[in-house]
């Protein structure tokens, strides 16, 4: 695998560990600096929309992306040409970065309403309504709060309390940080499979052999589905992956017009 490395990949390969190693070992405010905010956010720039994709929240999420862009992107670098290559990952990585700030303001933009719906006008079930939305940041406890409050809706303390409670998650939800290059990946995924969808590549877990186009017809129905089930548990950017999908995909149409296909 390794020995069949080509310029591009090797290059964002070793952008990519220098990078994670500086901001892990040695400057560790760069990981917050270039992480991509909410663009409300106060720890927003309009760089984060680069730099985000060069960051990384740990070992495991760089090596996975890393992984992907080792195993795809020599043959399609080979195929479209270093620089094509390079455009694909980066305009993925800069695109997924811009769709998700979109709808991630969509989803702040939504809260927001509704919370200051709730402040104009205090309602238990209301607050039970947004507490069951974000139940991924809180406790059980909230639940005995939620109770508490219900039992007593005209009590000031309790209509204060979830009133800054609501406020501590806007605030939570406006400062989460996205990092990685998934989005890009997921870019040269869309690409491999619609120029060689054919190819059979043989998976680890489960250990059998699989087409290119219906492993990534899976990781795109895979993403849609988490994008719209929205899990406040879950801390992986789908909207992300799925907006490399889609700028990939709208790239390499255009590219594949004048091209075959390789099988």
């Amino acid at each position: 695998m390794f020995r069949n490395i080509t310029p591009v990949v090797q290059n964002l390969l070793i952008i990519n560990v220098v990078l994670f190693l500086v901001s892990g070992f040695l400057f560790p405010q760069l990981g917050d600096m270039f992480a991509l905010y909410y663009i409300n956010s106060p720890y927003f720039q309009p760089f984060q929309f680069l730099t985000y994709m060069f960051m990384h929240a740990g070992f495991w999420h760089l090596f996975s992306n890393m992984l992907g862009l080792v195993v795809f992107g020599p043959l399609l670098e080979q195929f479209l040409g270093p620089k094509k290559l390079l455009i694909l990952w980066m305009v993925c990585g800069v695109g997924s970065g811009v769709l998700y700030s979109a709808y991630t303001s969509y989803k702040m933009n939504s809260l927001q309403t509704k919370v200051a719906a709730f402040q104009a006008d205090p309602d238990p079930e209301a607050f039970n309504k947004l507490v069951i939305e974000n139940r991924g940041f809180f406790d059980r406890a909230i639940f005995d709060f939620v109770d508490d409050y219900s039992r007593n809706p005209n009590d000031q303390v309790k209509i204060s309390r979830a009133s800054q409670t609501l406020d501590a998650i806007l605030d939570i939800q406006g400062n989460i940080p996205m990092v990685g290059a998934s989005g890009a990946l997921f870019g040269i995924l869309i690409a491999f499979a619609m120029l060689f969808p054919n190819t059979q590549l043989f998976l680890l877990f489960p250990p059998m052999p699989v087409k290119a186009k219906y492993l990534v017809l899976f990781y795109g129905l895979y993403t849609i589905y988490n994008v719209l089930v929205n899990n406040p548990t879950d801390n992986v950017a789908h909207f992300a992956h799925l907006g490399g999908l889609i700028i990939g995909g709208v790239l390499v149409y255009f590219w594949k017009k004048d091209r075959n296909c390789f099988y």
